[in-house]
């Protein structure tokens, strides 16, 4: 929780109560699913809590916006980012029922209020979004063909147009070659200084 004040030094009381609060949640059920690597469990904040939240470093989204989380496995990005956007709504959608059972029992303990959690596939997701997040589980391609249905382009309140914000690592020129009029790659190391965040970005596609 220290690199989360480090970083996030502006939250209120019930926002760091919240996201302090995800240490337990997770490392109890992930002694009963394997949510979480059973490796990593001992990093969560930096490796998962902090890592989601290098999205809001790079967008500060306006009260109202809808945002989908696909493949968001126990709740990342989601839930970080449901914690720092009360007034925004956030759908998590991923098609493994374990883990949406896990997303949904954390959302509800820790009492956020704009999340709705789906066990499904993302192509069967009926509802339009303005923004959708994902952390590393598809190809860039396939991501943004599935958001290309998913994203409403009928309202437009954020500093970025309406598309897709991920989390991605590596080398990625071979991913966002074919979307480079609108792709922008942001650097998390421009915001988080420790070294697993060396090789991590943010990419975002205007769709």
């Amino acid at each position: 929780m220290e690199l989360i004040r480090k970083y996030f030094p502006d939250l209120t009381q019930e926002q760091y109560t919240q996201l302090q609060a995800l240490g337990a949640l997770y490392t109890d059920w992930n002694s009963k699913i394997n949510v979480i690597s059973r490796k990593d469990i001992d990093n969560l904040y930096e490796h998962h809590v902090l890592h989601s939240m290098a999205l809001a470093k790079v967008m500060r989204f306006t009260d109202g916006t809808r945002i989908a989380d696909i493949g968001t496995g126990g709740g990342f990005p989601g839930i970080p980012m449901a914690i720092l956007f009360p007034q925004c709504s956030f759908t998590l959608i991923d098609s493994i029922g374990k883990k949406i059972k896990v997303a949904t029992d954390v959302a509800t303990q820790i009492g956020l209020e704009n999340v709705v959690c789906r066990h499904e596939r993302a192509e069967d997701e009926k509802d339009k979004f303005e923004f959708i997040l994902s952390r590393g589980v598809m190809p860039l391609a396939d991501l943004c063909s599935i958001g290309n249905r998913m994203i409403d382009r009928s309202t437009q309140r954020n500093a970025y147009p309406n598309g897709v914000m991920c989390l991605k690592g590596g080398d990625l020129g071979s991913e966002t070659a074919r979307f480079k009029k609108v792709t922008e790659t942001i650097e998390i190391q421009n915001f988080f200084k420790e070294d697993f965040f060396k090789d991590k970005k943010v990419v975002y596609v205007q769709i």
